[in-house]
């Protein structure tokens, strides 16, 4: 009814026929939208109550818009009632869903405060409103508790009365401390007890600056300790470089006197490098002479080798002529008796054996002078590298004679340097 109501209502002020229905449905929604997030942030415990507000704000719009919309209010105002019942009726359930929700937040979250009867506020109008207050200011939520500790403190005060034959002033100040502190929340037990709980944080205090003061002594006893056993360990390091220092410089001593005693070796070693060097020259002098020696037989061998080839082809002329005169005298004389020609066929037989053993000869002499020449040759190529290791036999002993001279000059040069730290120290 509230919807077709104000959607006639909106065509009425106005409204074109598109924005007319929507007008009731923004009215009821925001109130709905209102009271939906001002109930969700209440169920989170941070309620805002400008929703609130804003949700009544637009109840009451709309109860004012359906109460008109039929007229003046004043004209009917059981029709203006009618058609304004129905938002009053949504607001009082979610007031009542509102108020749900709150009581179940806080029963949860211990924070329900109970109420104060009404009869007793009639029967005790004058000491009520003191019991409202301290039970606010004290945080008591349940009624019954504070009704007890109302009837603790009266029953304390008229012990203590008896106690004292009636006179509070005779009371000592420990004994009074539940009247003095009950203005501020202390029950009857937690007054008493103040007094021994001060004395146990006194105590406690009081431990705890021994303790403290413990603390302190100790540390500067270790500092102390820390400062005495660096002290120590300097002491010891200082000792340890000195030993140190001392130890290089024996070792320096022993080195440079170790090479004194290198250099006067590598000077005796560099005499003798010196010596066999001379030996060495005079073999590779032998060595020359001898290749040159063999290099002379080697010549004399290829002479004899080439008299050698010349006698052989001399032969094969001479075994080439007797052939030839052989066969001219075979066809000069061919009338010659048989004997004739036997004696002659014998005789150039024999000059043939004579040419072939002079050839034999012969090259007898050339594989002789052959070998002469290669055992030259090899005595050449001895005398070659004896006169090269000679050479460089000389060469070592002249880089040795140079290094031995540097290692004496270095050897005196630390000797010396030694034997001003002597003097210095």
């Amino acid at each position: 009814m509230s919807y077709s109501t104000l959607a006639k209502v909106a065509l009425s002020w106005g409204f074109s026929k598109e924005l007319a229905p929507w007008f009731p449905v923004g009215v009821d929604a925001s109130i709905i939208a209102f009271l939906a997030l001002d109930l969700y942030l209440i169920r989170k415990g941070t309620p805002w109550p400008l929703l609130r507000m804003a949700a009544h704000a637009m109840t009451g719009a709309t109860i004012w818009f359906n109460a008109s919309s039929q007229g003046h209010i004043g004209t009917d105002p059981v029709q203006a009632a009618s058609h304004g019942v129905m938002p009053i009726l949504f607001v009082i359930g979610v007031e009542a869903a509102r108020r749900l929700i709150i009581q179940k937040a806080r029963l949860e979250a211990g924070t329900v405060t109970d109420r104060i009867p009404l009869h007793r506020w009639i029967l005790s109008p004058v000491a009520t409103p003191r019991f409202y207050r301290r039970m606010r200011l004290h945080n008591v939520t349940s009624y019954p508790e504070m009704i007890r500790r109302q009837q603790e403190l009266i029953g304390y005060e008229q012990w203590l009365k008896r106690k004292h034959d009636g006179d509070l002033g005779k009371a000592t100040e420990d004994e009074l401390l539940p009247m003095k502190m009950a203005a501020h929340g202390y029950t009857v037990a937690q007054a008493l007890a103040m007094p021994e709980q001060q004395e146990r944080a006194a105590e406690a205090r009081a431990e705890e600056a021994e303790r403290r003061r413990l603390d302190a002594e100790t540390r500067r006893e270790l500092a102390r300790k820390k400062a005495e056993a660096d002290r120590l360990e300097a002491e010891g390091q200082l000792e340890a470089v000195r030993a140190r220092v001392e130890g290089e410089t024996g070792q320096a001593r022993a080195h440079a006197r170790a090479q004194v005693s290198a250099a006067e070796r590598a000077a005796e070693l560099e005499q003798e490098a010196l010596d066999n060097a001379v030996v060495a020259e005079a073999r590779a002098r032998e060595a020359e002479a001898e290749r040159k020696e063999a290099k002379e037989r080697e010549t004399r061998a290829e002479a004899d080798l080439r008299a050698a080839e010349l006698e052989r082809q001399a032969a094969e002329k001479r075994k080439e002529v007797a052939e030839a005169d052989r066969v001219a005298a075979a066809e000069a004389q061919a009338i010659e008796t048989h004997k004739i020609a036997e004696a002659r066929k014998a005789t150039a037989e024999a000059n043939q054996r004579a040419a072939e053993t002079e050839q034999a000869a012969a090259e007898m002499q050339r594989a002789t002078a052959e070998a002469n020449r290669k055992k030259a040759e090899e005595e050449r190529r001895q005398a070659i590298a004896l006169a090269d290791a000679a050479r460089a036999q000389k060469d070592a002993a002249e880089a040795e004679r140079a290094a031995a001279a540097t290692r004496r000059a270095a050897a005196e040069i630390e000797q010396r340097a030694a034997e001003i730290e002597d003097a210095a120290n």
